[in-house]
């Protein structure tokens, strides 16, 4: 253990105010407590097909891509956020979610939506 009289005062540790230890342990425990926004499901009621990337056929590219798409209380997609999925896919996708349409709604949700690109033989 170090002696603290030989350190400078700048490399000293200092001992944290209880009332910011107090007030760190109350956030904590009530960010663990609310429950994470669960995604709603709202029908979709118009839906634009995505454009499969030229690069990506040529080069044989499939595969799901996940979305989480912020819907107002019209109905219209206000924003698109890509989860998973390969990156020459995503954009496509994405492209294509923003032309939805959902069945309006009491307030702005967020959806989880799921293409699947695969090639026809």
């Amino acid at each position: 253990m170090q002696n603290n009289q030989f350190m400078p005062e700048s490399r000293r540790l200092r001992p944290a105010p209880a009332r910011l230890v107090q007030f760190a342990t109350l956030a904590l425990l009530v960010a663990m407590a609310i429950p994470a926004t669960a995604a709603e499901n709202r029908a979709v009621k118009l839906r634009a097909a995505p454009v499969y990337p030229e690069v990506a056929k040529r080069m044989k590219v499939t595969g799901e891509v996940r979305l989480e798409v912020t819907v107002d209380p019209e109905g219209r997609v206000t924003g698109v956020k890509s989860l998973s999925g390969n990156v020459m896919l995503v954009t496509a996708a994405e492209d294509a979610v923003r032309k939805w349409r959902f069945e309006p709604g009491p307030a702005t949700s967020t959806v989880d939506v799921i293409l699947n690109f695969a090639l026809t033989q």
